[in-house]
């Protein structure tokens, strides 16, 4: 991969050699090298940068978590038996810093430009790259970040609730912007093709998203405002079909190509988790081809979809068979990266619903599920939900246990909601470290230790706890 020079982020001091994302190249570095940012220059290198980095941290990161995925073989550590290293967040750690930097100059010019649109977009894209860095570091500086033009190279952290206040706010914000009479004047985006309609909606739809995840915060009332969003879609429209999805549609087009360059190292080492794969087996679900390879013995004969426990306790000879693995058609060109899907609005609303705050959530839950197989292409068996195990059974077990399947390769959310909720359940062995234990959240890297100690302790006093996987962060606790 080609070189490329850092930006001047305040967050990046001496933080690692970078590799390139693709052909956005020129656009991608110094926002001040370009003679003239319009409000338009820098979306698609944004979108683009945000999905590519969302889904190889998902394949990374949440696949292993969350037992859709190990490698193999791996007869000991490995992050799917909770052996989390120290760095595993530096990647996402800077490069969400790098494009909030370009994001804030995208704002600038759009306030410059007094064009509300793309103020609105650009405050949306702040918001979700914010909100993942806070759910997976907890306090993460905001106020202070993305200033090293200014020589702040030291910035101060916020804590969770500050930044969910303050990232709520500038969703409620956009949404008011929005201006669907007023043309967006640049190059299409990559995302929605410069429909603002479509872009309200997501805004609106990750409002759904982050309000949701704090829930459990039973004094921010999350599940009152949910309610009020839901009730009152002229005003809080969200997406309503698959089409609306905010779905990056990865052309294979210089510069929109696939961030796995050789496809085939999407599942090199790689087999497909035993509890993800047979779930979808006891659904008889329909996704399981556009996902996995079938399983064979070491006769070749295909035995089906099977894959391998997460964390296994032994040698990998005890497993006589070949494994499922992934069906690599998903990274191939042209392909799809899931940013935040209709289907997962539905389950939001299925969950609201079964909180009692609005009615129907087994029409929202069918619904759901529905979406989150269009969004795979599957095609959804007329008799479903005849099976016990689809169909709707009042329980929040069972709306988040379709919604991990519809959160598959959405990057870090599966591993969100599952701190959120405990669901679903998964398998542990004794083989797990961490006592068997999910992580809570990654720790800080070092270099904001040994650069920005005295904020770095106070983000610490922020958190409650010690910089540790196992410190739950504000909407945990």
């Amino acid at each position: 991969m080609k070189n490329i020079k850092i930006l001047s982020l305040s967050l990046t001091l001496l933080f690692m050699s970078l590799a390139c994302t693709k052909d956005f190249e020129e656009i991608n570095e110094d926002p001040n090298r370009i003679a003239q940012i319009s409000p338009g220059t820098l979306l698609n290198p944004i979108i683009y940068g945000l999905a590519t980095h969302n889904a190889d941290r998902s394949a990374s990161i949440t696949f292993d978590l969350m037992q859709v995925s190990l490698p193999f073989p791996s007869v000991s550590g490995g992050l799917h038996r909770y052996d989390v290293s120290q760095s595993i967040g530096n990647s996402s750690w800077y490069w969400y810093y790098r494009w909030l930097n370009n994001i804030k100059e995208m704002r600038l010019a759009s306030v410059k430009a007094e064009d509300s649109n793309y103020e609105a977009i650009a405050l949306t894209l702040q918001a979700l790259a914010y909100a993942n860095l806070t759910d997976i570091f907890g306090p993460v500086p905001m106020t202070e970040a993305v200033n090293g033009e200014e020589g702040n190279f030291y910035p101060k952290f916020d804590s969770q609730e500050f930044i969910y206040q303050t990232i709520l706010a500038d969703l409620e914000r956009a949404n008011g912007l929005y201006n669907s009479k007023i043309s967006m004047i640049y190059a299409d985006d990559i995302l929605f093709k410069n429909d603002v309609k479509k872009w309200q909606k997501f805004t609106n739809s990750l409002h759904l998203r982050l309000l949701l995840r704090i829930s459990n915060r039973t004094e921010t009332n999350a599940f009152q405002k949910l309610a009020s969003m839901i009730q009152n879609p002229t005003q809080y429209p969200v997406f309503e079909n698959t089409q609306e999805s905010a779905i990056l549609q990865v052309t294979g087009v210089t510069p929109n190509v696939s961030p796995w360059g050789r496809p085939q190292d999407f599942r090199l080492s790689v087999k497909i988790g035993e509890f993800f794969i047979d779930n979808l087996n006891l659904l008889e679900d329909p996704r399981r081809p556009i996902i996995a390879t079938t399983a064979s013995d070491f006769n070749s004969k295909p035995i089906g979809y099977k894959g391998i426990p997460s964390a296994y306790e032994g040698a990998e000879s005890q497993f006589k068979y070949d494994a499922s693995t992934f069906n690599i058609e998903q990274v191939t060109n042209p392909m799809k990266i899931v940013i935040l899907p209709y289907s997962e609005v539905e389950f939001i609303k299925a969950e609201v619903a079964q909180k009692g705050f609005i009615a129907n959530p087994e029409e929202h839950y069918i619904k759901g599920v529905k979406a989150a197989m269009e969004q795979l292409d599957a095609v959804v068996p007329a008799n479903y939900f005849d099976n016990p195990m689809a169909s709707y059974n009042g329980t929040l077990e069972r709306i988040m246990v379709q919604k991990y399947y519809a959160l598959y390769f959405v990057d870090y959310q599966q591993w969100f909601e599952y701190r959120r909720t405990g669901f679903p359940v998964l398998p542990k062995t004794v083989a797990m470290e961490n006592n068997g234990e999910m992580p809570s959240r990654f720790t800080y890297n070092t270099d904001v230790q040994i650069n920005n100690t005295q904020n770095y302790r106070k983000a610490l006093e922020l958190l409650g706890g010690s910089d540790d996987i196992n410190t739950k962060v504000w909407w945990d606790n």
